[in-house]
């Protein structure tokens, strides 16, 4: 009986901690590379050494090394990829109490957005959800601008239309960037477990946000402006649309837990969704039946709806942000500015988490009075205003 207890009270809880911070540690490594100076497909650091010849720097496994070298221009693509997700995850999160903090002067792995990615929280979710998209985003606008060699615009849509427009310009190849996302960001994960899982669905539910919100752009054509023919081709969807719907989903997240039966295989199951590597628009609100890495998911409690394929998932609570806690990566809020008339997320009572906030006044010069002259100048003045900010204890 005692043993039986030592197993299911201190071996067992042991065991899943230790395969969360495993899984965690070995993914994500790649998002490092932003923190590099590269002008090539060649990872170096200042002196210009190739930091993927030193164990202890390297961003890249030997999978996504390789992926690199067989496309070239590929990973300025990359980096730019990280950076946008960055931007866009600090714009969504920033009157939340996670802020999302990285760390773009440290150098290394797992370093950019630190310890909050040992905990299977819904913030580890979005980034997770936000990097993948990036890397589709970024790596399909890059062959369409002819910035890769190994791809170019998609032309499968150039084919005689039956309306008064056409398919022509150069559609921006989001069935490439799909495919190398999917196979260059989940090369990073490693393991069976739930967390496995976790970053599996999420990864995927940020190239489906990319892929699955395709829009037809169109160019008239005729004499005097008329529009008697059009051309029109597709793009993709604005980076900020993109963060926009991950930012509702985060909020919508389900908590899951591992069915019974332990894990399905669904590795080609993300092949074969539709959307995956086709640019038609698909109503948000949709719902698939469950065959990819969501039907290895059960809800966490019964009464809620089992995960969808756009849904984000996570399974552990998140940590308390109000505080600084450097063991689980949270910085507090003290010193976070706040607004004392929201009853909001920004409000300075939530914000503050009950604490009080000092106000302080100052000065913000901006530019005012604009006027366009002839041609083709815009001058404007300079003024000063003065507001008052507020910020926590």
């Amino acid at each position: 009986m005692k043993l039986e207890w030592l197993v299911a009270f201190f071996v067992l809880p042991m065991a899943s901690l230790l395969a969360k911070e495993t899984t965690a540690a070995s993914s994500g490594k790649w998002w490092s590379i932003a923190t590099y100076p590269q002008k090539s497909n060649i990872v170096t650091d200042t002196q210009g050494t190739e930091i993927s010849l030193e164990p202890q720097m390297r961003p890249l496994n030997k999978r996504q090394r390789r992926m690199v070298r067989d496309n070239p221009g590929i990973l300025l693509a990359i980096s730019q990829a990280v950076k946008m997700a960055v931007t866009e995850c600090k714009y969504q999160f920033k009157n939340r109490r996670w802020n999302c903090p990285t760390m773009m002067n440290v150098q290394g792995a797992n370093s950019l957005f630190g310890k909050i990615l040992n905990t299977a929280c819904r913030e580890t979710a979005f980034i997770y959800a936000i990097t993948s998209a990036a890397v589709t985003h970024a790596v399909a606008r890059s062959c369409s601008e002819g910035s890769v060699e190994t791809c170019t615009c998609d032309y499968k849509y150039q084919r005689p239309s039956e309306e008064d427009w056409e398919w022509g310009g150069c559609s921006d190849n989001i069935a490439f960037g799909h495919r190398f996302s999917q196979k260059f960001v989940d090369a990073d994960e490693k393991g069976r477990d739930l967390r496995f899982m976790m970053n599996m669905h999420n990864n995927e539910v940020g190239r489906l946000t990319v892929s699955s919100d395709m829009r037809q752009e169109c160019k008239c054509h005729g004499m005097s402006g008329s529009c008697t023919i059009k051309t029109c081709w597709m793009r993709l969807p604005t980076f900020r649309t993109v963060g926009e719907f991950l930012k509702d989903r985060f909020d919508g997240a389900s908590r899951v837990a591992l069915r019974n039966e332990g894990v399905r295989d669904s590795s080609n199951s993300n092949n074969n969704r539709p959307g995956s590597e086709r640019g038609g628009r698909r109503d948000r609100g949709q719902q698939r039946a469950p065959t990819g890495t969501e039907s290895n998911f059960q809800p966490y409690n019964a009464n809620h709806k089992p995960a969808g394929a756009r849904d984000l998932v996570y399974f552990d609570d998140s940590p308390d942000f109000c505080v600084r806690n450097e063991k689980v990566g949270t910085l507090g809020t003290v010193g976070r500015e706040c607004n004392n008339t929201s009853l909001g997320v920004d409000g300075c009572d939530l914000m503050c988490c009950g604490r009080d906030y000092d106000g302080s006044q100052v000065r913000i010069k901006e530019r005012c009075s604009c006027t366009f002259h002839w041609c083709c100048k815009v001058k404007c003045q300079e003024c000063t205003t003065v507001r008052t900010v507020y910020r926590c204890r």
